[in-house]
């Protein structure tokens, strides 16, 4: 059985260059690519911009979401999205593994 070959983005393109380059590789709806860019800015923002996501990680990770959680107030669904695209930002765009038991304070809201 032949192994699939893993996309990469071009790494001489700007971050969120990459991000749309894989986004649309792999056909994700147009609607999803503007959502998860959002999220991945927001991310990246929330860390003052200063601090590449290569070299940020799975405590990072858990703290944004938790910080949607505790201070913004956003529903569970919401920061599933956000979720979503951060594990899409570091396994299919920076090849980067986060590891399992990302655990960030759930959103009570529904």
């Amino acid at each position: 059985m032949e192994s699939k070959v893993k996309f990469k983005p071009n790494p001489e393109y700007r971050l969120m260059d990459q991000v749309h380059e894989v986004l649309r590789y792999y056909h994700y709806a147009y609607r999803t690519e503007q959502s998860y860019c959002s999220w991945i800015l927001q991310y990246i923002k929330f860390y003052d911009g200063k601090t590449h996501p290569k070299d940020m990680g799975k405590n990072e990770v858990e703290r944004f979401l938790s910080y949607l959680s505790e201070k913004k107030n956003v529903a569970a669904a919401t920061q599933k999205q956000a979720l979503n695209a951060l594990i899409f930002l570091y396994k299919r765009v920076l090849d980067i593994e986060l590891g399992d038991g990302i655990a960030p304070t759930r959103s009570n809201l529904l």
